[in-house]
């Protein structure tokens, strides 16, 4: 799946700049830069100074993982500047027991700037497709993670084959993303690009994620969140997820963008105030989606019913084309059905195949026409177009 999202930075200017090659580290790929890292950091923590750790150009073998913690923690900002690559071990059995290679926990005013992390997945990665019994069998290790942190800037950093998820925000406030490349092969296991989870005010700006499965992910807690999958429903004590905002997107490939997606299970979650704006679709399968009967392998769903509240979601000038006949799939639970829902200028063009748009549970209005649920089915032939303009509930 492929994903460009669109904006700003700032970080503030260094007063101790303190470079890794004068803590005698060797940029070559081989030598281990663990030890170097971890001195680098807790000079610049001890520093009552913005500090820059300064990265440059070369390879960096950091074979495991590494935690960087707010401990002690004195400076009022360490910006991460990266001209080089940092890269994990080729034997992912290294990194077999760690949930992160490279974390940050309980920091405040911390930058990555520039250069790229190589987590070199693909060997997991055909492991697991071979279905071999070496394989770690439980999800592995994420490549980069920031845990109960604020003011937290990412930004021009390349990341490259994690063996599960690219970014991890967890538990953090007041974070920018901005002009990062996220790439793993389209066959790769859950190599989700960014997963955010009880987070507030995370922006995602100019970002390009290609991986193997969800670009931008937040499942249930989330507020205030910027960018593409909403998943919850698998618990019956969760929060929910509300105030968040997609903007300016270009889809390339992949599968069900826009999508909000419950377990169809008991739950207390709620999912409101949703808004997807000036979107773009290339050849997206099924480019509009609220799924909320997903239980996969038909385990542990009683009733195939989700218990999720949708409400109050907006999808506003929305245009492209389908890969797949269904372009928008509005498929709602019986519980509890949607309501609120908008499209507005919503312009798709399948080629060469019927168009069709479905909807079960969802109530509302289709424009002035009264409808009690937004369903279209397209009959023309080659060339049919979906196009929804100026609607309301």
């Amino acid at each position: 799946m492929i994903l460009y999202v669109l904006h700003q930075l700032f970080v503030a200017e260094s007063t101790l700049i303190l470079n890794v090659l004068s803590f005698g580290d060797k940029p070559n790929g081989v030598t281990d830069s663990t030890q170097v890292f971890m001195d680098a950091w807790s000079a610049a923590c001890a520093s009552s100074d913005f500090s820059t750790i300064r990265v440059p150009k070369g390879r960096y073998l950091l074979p495991t993982a590494i935690v960087f913690k707010g401990d002690n923690y004195k400076s009022p900002g360490i910006t991460l500047r990266i001209y080089g690559t940092l890269v994990a071990s080729f034997d992912y059995r290294i990194l077999d027991q760690a949930d992160n290679w490279l974390s940050f926990k309980t920091v405040i005013g911390v930058s990555i700037i520039g250069g790229a992390l190589d987590t070199k997945g693909t060997s997991l990665w055909a492991c697991k497709l071979a279905r071999s019994t070496d394989c770690p069998s439980e999800a592995t290790t994420q490549s980069l993670s920031f845990t109960n942190s604020k003011n937290i800037r990412i930004h021009g950093l390349m990341l490259l084959n994690s063996q599960m998820f690219h970014i991890v925000i967890n538990g953090c406030q007041d974070v920018n993303i901005q002009g990062v490349k996220i790439t793993a092969a389209g066959n790769s296991p859950n190599t989700d690009g960014i997963h955010v989870q009880l987070s507030r005010n995370v922006a995602i700006f100019d970002t390009s994620i290609k991986t193997g499965d969800d670009c931008v992910n937040w499942p249930r807690h989330q507020r205030l969140v910027d960018r593409a999958h909403i998943v919850l429903g698998k618990d019956l004590e969760e929060e929910g997820v509300q105030n968040v905002t997609v903007k300016d997107a270009i889809f390339k490939g992949g599968q069900n963008c826009l999508r909000i997606k419950s377990w169809a299970r008991p739950s207390h979650g709620f999912v409101q105030g949703v808004q997807f704006l000036d979107v773009v679709m290339l050849n997206v399968q099924i480019p509009i989606v609220i799924d909320q009967n997903c239980c996969p392998h038909n385990l542990n769903c009683p009733g195939q019913v989700s218990g999720v509240k949708v409400s109050d979601v907006l999808f506003r000038s929305i245009q492209g084309t389908s890969g797949t006949k269904i372009a928008i799939n509005l498929d709602c639970s019986a519980a509890n059905p949607c309501s609120g829902i908008t499209l507005e200028n919503v312009s798709m063009i399948c080629k060469k195949q019927m168009a069709q748009s479905y909807c079960s549970n969802a109530i509302g209005k289709c424009g002035k026409y009264g409808r009690e649920c937004f369903f279209l089915i397209m009959f023309l032939y080659k060339i049919t177009r979906i196009y929804i303009h100026d609607t309301s509930v």
